[in-house]
């Protein structure tokens, strides 16, 4: 199976609650650049998200690419969420490959524990591709990547 980690695009200034905090322009264009990537070289058959707005709109880049993939707003997936339970939690989601978008800091820590490393940063609106025969701590390998373009 297949866990396809993405953190959001590049959002505006925290001039709003957090969770209201929208994508720029170029955030929306990181989303593009992404769901463009991974829809050509993988297919999902989930998509799970946090229910932040940021989050939202760079689902929104996947769904019109794929309109009919289900989709699952997890709660426990935002920036101060507990990796471990997310972790848990999307391991009881069904499904070959799973495609999984929210936060820093949440989304390195699902990333290493997945791997059993250190936990280490994603860019914005970047994607990594984990392989595993099951969902659990320590057991996937990273296969792919992909960092679209980058403010300056």
């Amino acid at each position: 199976m297949k866990i396809i980690l993405v953190r959001h695009g590049q959002a505006e200034n925290e001039t709003r609650p957090d969770s209201a905090r929208r994508l720029t322009d170029f955030g929306q264009q990181q989303a593009a650049q992404t769901a463009d990537y991974l829809m050509t070289h993988y297919q999902p058959d989930r998509f799970i998200v946090s229910p932040y707005d940021r989050a939202q709109q760079t689902l929104a880049s996947f769904q019109s690419r794929a309109p009919k993939v289900p989709l699952t707003v997890q709660d426990n997936i935002t920036p101060s969420d507990d990796a471990r339970q997310a972790l848990i939690d999307i391991g009881n989601i069904e499904g070959d490959c799973l495609v999984v978008v929210c936060h820093m800091s949440i989304v390195a820590h699902i990333a290493g524990l997945l791997t059993g490393d250190y936990p280490e940063s994603f860019s914005l609106a970047e994607a990594r591709v984990f392989e595993m025969e099951f969902v659990m701590a320590g057991m996937a390998n990273e296969v792919d990547r992909f960092v679209p373009e980058q403010p300056y």
